[in-house]
């Protein structure tokens, strides 16, 4: 599965969030795609969005929507011939996901929050752009107050947008658990040997979780099949 970052930020080199970013996404199937300016080669950009399967639209919140280099790009690349359906249909069949970071806290957006809306119903407009082109939408990735977020915080949001970026099927908690044993195998044969033993620990106990799981999901459809028959 090939990946495009398309990243929409009027500052991207005095973001640290953006920077952190870039540098954990550095997979060989990822391409990030950062936006510079307004003046675009339309035919190089479609060129990248067809050879992607997934698309990453990235940005900080502005407004409720989009920055205008990001809507520029939209605007420009998304063009009737190329993308509709009953034209060259190029989007069709791909995934469209959304990477949004807040400088407000997530908690915020909902009913009778402070925004008093949430960011699901705030991201609608890409949703029904997507169904527009027969795109599948993916679940909106939230990165929250990067600059508020503890080493902790930070860590699981390395794994979660890596993830996000090169997990073929996300929501599926097997899919989640195979590509941690497929990172950490990776890892794994390229650590030193010092850290390769702690990391066989991890994988050896991920492994056996997931066991145990696979066990009681046998169980579980044993049962219903029993109730069924």
């Amino acid at each position: 599965m090939k990946t495009l970052v398309v990243v929409g930020h009027p500052q991207i080199e005095d973001s640290s969030t953006q920077q952190f970013l870039k540098e954990v996404a550095d997979f060989p199937n990822v391409t990030w795609h950062a936006l510079t300016t307004f003046d675009l080669t339309v035919t190089d950009e479609q060129k990248l969005v067809e050879t992607a399967d997934r698309i990453v639209l990235q940005f900080p919140l502005y407004w409720y929507s989009a920055p205008a280099i990001l809507k520029n790009w939209l605007d420009q690349v998304f063009t009737r011939r190329f993308a509709y359906p009953d034209a060259m249909g190029s989007l069709v069949g791909k995934e469209l996901g959304i990477a949004v970071s807040l400088g407000s806290p997530a908690k915020n957006f909902a009913a009778g929050a402070s925004e008093n809306y949430s960011l699901s119903q705030i991201m609608t407009p890409f949703q029904a752009l997507a169904h527009k082109l027969q795109m599948s939408f993916l679940p909106t990735f939230v990165i929250d107050q990067f600059g508020y977020q503890s080493d902790d915080m930070k860590a699981r949001l390395l794994i979660n947008y890596q993830r996000y970026l090169t997990q073929k099927r996300l929501g599926h908690f097997d899919d989640q658990t195979n590509w941690l044993i497929d990172r950490l195998t990776t890892l794994i044969a390229s650590a030193p040997e010092e850290k390769r033993q702690q990391l066989s620990l991890i994988l050896e106990q991920i492994q056996n979780n997931q066991s145990t799981l696979e066990d009681l999901q046998m169980n579980l459809k044993m049962i219903q099949d029993m109730e069924e028959s």
